[in-house]
């Protein structure tokens, strides 16, 4: 009789009359991609961690500074009055162009909303390497916490931004056309997030190309019109203005310069570049990582 019970209890130490079994629907091992659709559903229900993450780090970043958020404020001001004294005091970029400062203004600003989503990006995965060994989530919150830090830094600077255009611009020129920044700011968000997904991916593959990708912001900062008219320079050459055009953020920043600095209406092709531009790559971008989500918990 005491063999029996002990028997049983080192079969079954919890005293059950018997072991229930457990269905395994649903679960897959741990860091195998999922299906799209339950990776998005995933995703979705961590919205809260990704707002919380961003915040943190973007909390964090401004307390290790003495003027905290004014960095915020400082940093992109700074770069324009650089970019003022060397292209419109030394190099006269600003002869062709009316309200030069506002046009240096929109052009700087926006661009370092991307510029930053791009670097940060790169280096999302490495850079979220102890949470990937440490905890299971859908990865693409590591490069979409990016833009969303990179979002939450941005608004405060446009309405400074605005503010400034608002002072140095004739009142004539703050038409209704203003709230058409809202709708632009949101599709360079959207492709953002698909330029961090993407790159992130790369970057978790090729490691190098974080230090890399300083370079090429500035390739892109001179090719985006940030400080010239590539319009007025490049007449000579329609076959490389052509090329710059295409280039999504000439687009983004037309369309804030002609609805906020000159009041007036954007063709129609420039938005539907700029929608293309936005949703395309976010598709291809989001996907380009997802396809690649068993990867990256091998660091």
């Amino acid at each position: 009789m005491s063999e029996t019970t002990s028997s049983s209890v080192a079969t079954n130490p919890l005293g059950l009359s018997s072991i229930p079994s457990v269905s395994s629907e649903g679960l897959v091992p741990v860091g195998r991609r999922t299906s799209l659709r339950s990776y998005l559903g995933a995703l979705w229900n961590r919205r809260h961690f990704i707002l919380a993450e961003s915040r943190a780090k973007m909390s964090g970043s401004t307390r290790k500074n003495l003027l905290g958020y004014g960095w915020l404020f400082l940093n992109p001001l700074l770069s324009v009055m650089a970019f003022w004294f060397i292209f419109g005091f030394i190099l006269e970029s600003d002869r062709d162009i009316d309200n030069f400062l506002g046009y240096l203004i929109i052009g700087v600003f926006f661009f370092q909303f991307t510029g930053k989503s791009m670097t940060g990006g790169t280096g999302a995965i490495r850079s979220g390497a102890s949470m990937i060994k440490g905890f299971q989530f859908p990865r693409a919150a590591l490069p979409i916490s990016v833009v969303v830090r990179n979002f939450l830094d941005f608004i405060p600077t446009a309405v400074v931004m605005v503010l400034l255009i608002a002072v140095i611009t004739p009142p004539d020129v703050i038409t209704w056309r203003v709230v058409l920044v809202i709708p632009v700011i949101i599709l360079q968000t959207i492709f953002n997030v698909g330029l961090a997904c993407f790159l992130a991916r790369v970057g978790h593959k090729i490691p190098d190309l974080t230090n890399f990708m300083s370079i090429v912001s500035r390739f892109w900062l001179y090719g985006s019109g940030v400080f010239f008219s590539i319009e007025d320079r490049l007449a000579d050459h329609p076959a490389i203005l052509a090329t710059m055009q295409f280039n999504p953020m000439h687009a983004y920043l037309t369309l804030v310069r002609n609805s906020l600095l000159y009041a007036t209406d954007s063709s129609p092709w420039l938005w539907f570049m700029a929608i293309v531009w936005a949703f395309g790559l976010l598709i291809v971008g989001f996907l380009f990582f997802w396809r690649g989500e068993e990867s990256y918990g091998r660091l």
